[in-house]
């Protein structure tokens, strides 16, 4: 790119509806699809945009995700050219501040972006599931000359509460916003990705944070502002498969939806570019045993299958020992499911174990999670 491009990936969410999977990490960190963490998706897309310069705002539960993240490097940003930065809140002359909104994670890094000196930023969440490339939607910003362009997508109506909601005219500019309303006047849905020329952004941040009743948030103070203040914003209208797997039942879901007998038009295709990466476990190979029985499922390498898996998720590390049943479940490294066990409709987070004989939620469609915890006990 001509124009230099900074990506700003927010991923401090705590994640409380994952309950037990995120008590320990944070929610980009989370397993997904096998093989995968959730923030490789955000990463991989900056990497496949050709975006060289990248900071993964982290806050709760840090450590773990900032390590993972470490230098880009699984991501191709630890070239000569290339960088990834973990942004955690850090103590400065006026003391420690966390991060109070998604807004103010961005203000609190000013310093960084100010040293990157872009033309434009691009903010992105790190707890989403979907493959694309930025740069469709930055020509677009960059041709119609906007403030901000949002990246959005159409959902049901019975859902769309739970979005930023955006009414655009004829030519997709932007005419109302507003944060998750009680009656939407629109399906058209913010996924909380967007595209700032960095000097409007850093006036609208600085003026926010200038003001003493804001909530310090993109979609509440940031976007609504800009629009009083009579800026262009244009909707930029995403196309393909977009998850936010916020519940334990659209965590679920995302990955069922991964195996080819539930696959749709648009479900992700890792073979096909643009490609995810993440951290290689280096581990052996998959192995099946002699009366294994493996049905339309993902199975990731140093798994060990002695019993049946049917439309399940199988990470790495797992043993799933002689006649147990494992069906329509998503199961997490170092899981170990003992003998004539059995596990339906389930997510297990990493380390669990299932005692021999164990049923696990064999009559009811509710998705239940269990959790190394249960070990202790």
């Amino acid at each position: 790119m001509a124009d230099k491009v900074v990506a700003m990936i927010l991923a401090g969410g705590k994640g409380t509806r994952l309950k037990a999977l995120t008590k320990k990490v944070a929610k980009p960190a989370v397993y997904f699809g096998g093989k995968y963490r959730i923030i490789d998706f955000s990463l991989s897309n900056v990497a496949n945009s050709d975006i060289q310069v990248c900071g993964v705002l982290t806050q709760y539960e840090s450590v773990a995700l900032n390590n993972y993240v470490g230098n880009g490097s699984i991501w191709g940003f630890d070239g000569v050219h290339g960088k990834c930065l973990p942004l955690p809140p850090r103590q400065t002359e006026e003391g420690a501040n966390w991060y109070k909104g998604t807004a103010d994670a961005i203000y609190q890094n000013l310093d960084f972006l100010d040293e990157e000196n872009p033309d434009y930023v691009i903010i992105l969440s790190g707890d989403h599931i979907y493959k694309t490339t930025y740069n469709d939607m930055i020509d677009l910003h960059k041709k119609s000359g906007a403030a901000c362009t949002i990246s959005v997508i159409e959902v049901p109506r019975d859902e769309a509460s739970r979005f930023g909601i955006l009414e655009v005219d004829g030519k997709d500019k932007i005419t109302k916003f507003v944060e998750k309303p009680k009656k939407p006047l629109s399906n058209l849905a913010s996924m909380g990705i967007y595209c700032f020329t960095y000097k409007e952004l850093r006036k609208a941040l600085i003026a926010d944070k200038k003001d003493p009743n804001s909530e310090n948030d993109f979609g509440k103070n940031i976007i609504p502002n800009l629009l009083n203040e009579g800026k262009k914003l244009m909707a930029y209208r995403f196309k393909g498969y977009w998850r936010d797997v916020g519940t334990l039942s659209s965590l679920h879901e995302a990955n069922l939806e991964l195996l080819p007998s539930n696959r749709s038009a648009d479900t992700i295709r890792f073979n096909e570019f643009p490609i995810v990466y993440s951290e290689d476990t280096h581990s052996m190979p998959q192995f099946f045993g002699k009366h294994a029985i493996v049905r339309d499922s993902l199975i990731n390498q140093g798994a060990k299958i002695y019993g049946t898996v049917e439309q399940s998720v199988i990470s790495n590390e797992v043993i799933i020992s002689d006649d147990a049943i494992v069906k329509r479940s998503v199961i997490m490294p170092g899981v170990v499911i003992g003998k004539g066990a059995e596990v339906y409709n389930a997510i297990l987070g990493p380390d669990t174990q299932i005692k021999d004989g164990e049923i696990i939620n064999k009559d009811s469609n509710e998705v239940v999670l269990l959790d190394y915890e249960r070990n202790l006990k």
